[in-house]
């Protein structure tokens, strides 16, 4: 079962839903999407998939070959429509429906009683979209492989590349815990209502063996390097890293932050955490 514009429209007439702008509902009307989403997820009978913002479950009735769903809604009036669809899917049954603000869910407790590796499939709320992924990444290493449809410009940022100007804090974070790229584009008629922006279809890929770092300290370099763009990282780092330590970690101390790749930053906060932190 697909939804597409009739099916959509009669839903939200029935229950008497408007999309929220504040909340960034734009529901999927176009099947073909969500079929080139399930393609590109790769999803197996094994599969664990957890998605958020189900809205009423377009993209949803598309998981039918997992063999789990956890579908995570804040919105309490898209509820009802939601298990409506599902049940019309016959996708109720293996599908836990949670009324939370997947913003506000501490991931480590959540997936205490959800064993296994997760991937997650979702056309997430624009409002919300990079600090959830950033989340995700960060506290739910069971989240393994993550196929997202987000807004062009958050998509370009955590796919971007050392040097460009979209290159800053979710690039590296992101390319930290993961293989990052865009594989698709999504235009704006496939949504109801259609938003003024275009999406993408961004893929995360869990790298098994990230390397070891103090995190806490590359984060907080990263957020006063890319704080300071225009400054080289000897200015904005001063008090944090010194010439030895750039020495060490084989970088130019005149570099600015969007100069460094990965690999760079994490040269850069082990040269800190094992120095003396070195005046300039």
């Amino acid at each position: 079962m697909m939804l597409g514009i009739t099916e959509v429209r009669s839903l939200l007439d029935r229950y008497s839903i408007i999309p929220s702008r504040s909340l960034g509902q734009n529901f999927v009307i176009d099947p073909n999407i969500i079929r080139k989403i399930i393609r590109l997820a790769e999803l197996q009978s094994e599969d664990q998939v957890l998605e958020i913002g189900p809205g009423i479950g377009a993209l949803t009735c598309g998981l039918e070959e997992a063999k789990r769903v956890i579908a995570i809604e804040f919105d309490r009036y898209l509820l009802p429509p939601l298990k409506e669809t599902l049940q019309g899917a016959e996708m109720l049954e293996k599908t836990e429906i949670l009324h939370a603000d997947a913003m506000e869910i501490k991931w480590d407790e959540f997936f205490s009683t959800r064993p296994g590796t997760w991937k997650m499939i979702s056309n997430l709320p624009y409002n919300i979209s990079s600090t959830l992924l950033l989340n995700i990444l960060d506290h739910a290493p069971q989240v393994t492989d993550l196929l997202v449809m987000v807004q062009r410009e958050v998509g370009e940022r955590f796919a971007a590349g050392p040097g460009t100007a979209s290159y800053g804090i979710p690039s590296v974070k992101a390319q930290y815990w993961s293989e990052v790229s865009i594989v698709g584009n999504v235009p704006p008629k496939v949504f109801f209502p259609a938003p003024n922006v275009d999406s993408v279809m961004l893929k995360f890929s869990r790298r098994l063996d990230p390397e070891k770092v103090d995190l806490e300290l590359m984060w907080r370099l990263l957020k006063i390097g890319f704080g300071q763009r225009r400054k080289m990282l000897r200015k904005s780092l001063k008090g944090y890293i010194g010439i030895a330590e750039f020495n060490s970690a084989g970088l130019d101390p005149k570099s600015r932050p969007q100069d460094l790749t990965v690999n760079d930053w994490v040269s850069l906060a082990i040269a800190a955490e094992n120095g003396e932190h070195s005046e300039n």
